[in-house]
């Protein structure tokens, strides 16, 4: 799988998660193929080279600023990598009680994938990335074609201002209350999203609604989602392999299989939310 880096060293609070922003040392560090000049030699002449950096910056005069960056590691070229970066406005008039709204921005110049926007939320209790589900929030895709850094500024408003809905989801999230089965197929279907070829069997879904934190105690659809979104992905759970080998779980480190996972987590739990 590819490796992921991610830039959060430690776990801010509510109010400090406004305040850190990237700099530019940083984000050349830890995602280089921000600052990529142009794009891969194998992309046809057709192909149009959208600087990631220059987007940022587009993005900087409308109020986002980075806050986190992922790149894939194990490319050809590290300079033209898929990358993921999440950006917050400094002051979010949308206040949740345990979330931050973000930006997503996601890009790379090999020729394998448009630029995209989508919703997020950073868990300030967990540190936890949550992707929204394109049923929810769809995500504004451009082609590598034309003059694109207006229709991006514009579009980033655009989900910007969606914020509101997706405090509302959350909202209901938190007043949806799973009893005891409830929650164990919620799990078992979790499960089997990561592991879709695993025996009946194979692993427990109980283990994977143990909470790992005081805040995530609790039978509401909201903390269920989180505990689960953090099982699934970073692992630590005892699985029977196909030869009947005990093994734990490993954390998910596919930028590709983050951004799924994630999504369709989302949508389970919208399904539930009353």
């Amino acid at each position: 799988m590819n490796a992921v880096v991610s830039l959060f060293d430690r776990q801010p609070t509510h109010s400090s998660a406004f305040q850190k922003t990237l700099t530019e040392e940083t984000l050349r560090e830890r995602a280089p193929a921000v600052f990529a000049p142009g794009a891969h030699e194998r992309t046809s002449s057709a192909y149009r080279f959208i600087s990631t950096h220059e987007v940022l910056e587009a993005l900087g005069s409308a109020g986002f600023f980075p806050v986190e960056a992922r790149q894939t590691l194990r490319a050809r070229s590290p300079m033209h990598a898929a990358h993921l970066i999440r950006l917050r406005r400094r002051s979010e008039p949308c206040q949740l009680r345990d979330a931050i709204p973000e930006l997503l921005l996601g890009n790379s110049h090999d020729g394998g994938r448009a630029l995209t926007l989508r919703a997020g939320l950073y868990r300030v209790v967990c540190t936890n990335g949550l992707v929204v589900s394109m049923g929810v929030f769809p995500v504004w895709r451009v082609t590598h074609r034309g003059d694109v850094m207006r229709d991006v500024v514009c579009a980033a408003v655009r989900v910007a201002e969606r914020f509101e809905v997706l405090a509302a989801a959350v909202e209901r999230m938190e007043r949806t209350l799973l009893d005891v089965g409830q929650r164990l197929e919620f799990a078992r279907e979790a499960l089997a999203l990561r592991f879709p070829e695993d025996a009946p069997g194979a692993m427990e879904p109980s283990q994977a609604l143990v909470p790992q934190r005081p805040e995530d105690v609790g039978n509401d659809l909201w903390r269920t989602f989180n505990v689960l979104q953090s099982a699934v992905l970073r692992g630590g759970l005892v699985r029977r392999s196909a030869s009947n080998r005990l093994t734990r779980t490993r954390r998910i480190t596919s930028l590709t299989e983050d951004l799924r996972l994630n999504s369709a987590l989302w949508e389970m739990a919208m399904a539930r939310a009353q």
